[in-house]
């Protein structure tokens, strides 16, 4: 326990100062704030969502020691409870019912576990952003007309303009990005915790501490009801106010998941394409150098989850049954 405890400590540590980081103002600061979730999602997969709890506790505490409470509620929420309960949902597994041997003298095989799918810890992931960059605008303000006015006010002192000719197009672009400003923050959010998980996993699969199987992501699907709710939240989108800015929130961050799974069924679906690993690297190159054809993605795991493309490929590749003599 007290190895444990002396790890989950270092870890903690690490996140702090990579969060604190951003203080700074340097570029490399950006990086290290962003993968600040990492020594602690590390902690909860190798050694337990308990140590990834002393360590999340002793870091929030010294950075409210050192900068303040708000510090310690931003690290606290928007950190250390999601690199405990994504580390915690990961190593979730329950065994599955196996038939009983035929004879009494057989060894008693190991329970085979059943592990939390992939697709659900995607949809957590979505929450969790969603939760946190809602938490964040609450911050500047209760109402949209007076997070949107914060939101200008910082962009504006930021990219003021240096001359009077140039103030109008500056104010249009200002107004532009504080309004996409919520639904970008989301997806940020939405693509650090899962680079983040992916990571830990990497590294505590490579150190032998990862205590689950390596689970196959090609087959991650969200549950059917996420359909349901990404209606329900786009619905929400046109009523107007606070709940409308919340609602397109929520509604970027399922469709980023949903783009996770988009990526997926191109991996199941290029099994057999010579050249498969030239094709997925020059995909990847496109959507994070233009950033638009990721609505292809998103298109393509909503048929997916519609259509069921998946299932209708592998069931095509089924070798045809045995003749029976």
């Amino acid at each position: 326990m007290i190895a444990i405890t002396l790890i989950a400590l270092a870890a903690g540590s690490a996140s702090a100062l990579m969060f604190a980081s951003i203080v700074s103002g340097a570029l490399i600061s950006l990086v290290l704030f962003y993968l600040s979730p990492l020594p602690l999602m590390v902690t909860a997969l190798g050694w337990g969502p308990l140590a990834a709890t002393i360590g999340g506790i002793a870091a929030a505490s010294g950075l409210g020691a050192m900068f303040g409470l708000p510090y310690c509620v931003a690290f606290a929420l928007t950190v250390a409870l999601p690199a405990w309960w994504l580390g915690h949902l990961a190593l979730l597994g329950r065994p599955i019912a196996t038939a009983a041997p035929a004879t009494g003298t057989a060894p008693a095989a190991a329970p085979t576990l059943e592990w939390y799918p992939v697709g659900r810890i995607l949809l957590w992931i979505a929450g969790l952003a969603t939760l946190t960059t809602i938490a964040a605008l609450l911050t500047l303000g209760t109402d949209a007309e007076t997070i949107t006015g914060t939101l200008r006010r910082g962009l504006l002192r930021i990219l003021g303009p240096r001359d009077a000719a140039s103030s109008g197009d500056v104010e249009r672009w200002v107004a532009a990005l504080s309004l996409i400003a919520p639904p970008a923050a989301a997806i940020v959010s939405m693509m650090t915790l899962t680079l983040n998980l992916w990571l830990s996993g990497k590294i505590a699969a490579t150190s032998g501490r990862l205590h689950r199987p390596w689970p196959d992501l090609k087959s991650a699907e969200l549950p059917p009801m996420t359909l349901v709710a990404l209606s329900v939240a786009m619905a929400f989108c046109f009523i107007g106010g606070i709940a409308a800015m919340f609602a397109q929130i929520a509604t970027t961050a399922l469709m980023m998941a949903y783009a996770f799974t988009g990526f997926a069924v191109l991996h199941t679906l290029t099994l057999a394409l010579k050249g498969r690993a030239i094709w997925l690297s020059c995909t990847y190159a496109i959507v994070v150098v233009f950033g638009w054809p990721v609505l292809a993605m998103i298109a393509l795991g909503l048929a997916d989850a519609v259509f069921g493309f998946r299932q209708r490929y592998l069931r095509g590749r089924q070798p045809p049954p045995l003749p029976v003599s």
